[in-house]
């Protein structure tokens, strides 16, 4: 099922704190607390799924830009929540606000800028570094 990209699509997305995607574990710190790498992923994953359906046979999209603040930590154990929404359509260029939430409250937020790309084209041309 295909949608037209336009402003006001929402998408989420959701996960635990474990010890997996802590800052100690990710390399992005030392304690025993959600990643910001952890929570970018979070935030490029509810934006990107939010707007598949919307892309062409072949198209995907890459993120390009990350403007987040984090602003509290949260311990493992605790569910974190992803929220964006498609604020600007630039031809091929997306631009989300985006937010975070632990149970306890706001987490992060900011924008996130996504590109509008070919798969195939794409990863010809990454793969093409190889050959220099």
């Amino acid at each position: 099922m295909t949608m037209e990209l336009k402003t006001g699509i929402k998408g989420s997305a959701e996960e635990m704190v474990t010890e997996e995607n802590t800052a100690a574990k990710v390399g992005s710190g030392l304690l025993p607390v959600y990643a910001t790498p952890s929570m970018i992923a979070l935030i490029e994953k509810a934006a990107h799924t939010s707007i598949a359906d919307g892309l062409e046979d072949g198209q995907g999209t890459v993120g390009t830009l990350m403007n987040v603040k984090h602003l509290s930590a949260t311990p493992i154990g605790m569910k974190i929540t992803a929220e964006t929404e498609l604020v600007e359509v630039d031809r091929r260029r997306l631009v989300f606000s985006v937010k975070a939430y632990d149970e306890a409250g706001l987490i992060g937020e900011g924008t996130h800028e996504r590109f509008i790309i070919y798969n195939d084209k794409f990863l010809a041309k990454a793969e093409s570094k190889k050959e220099k």
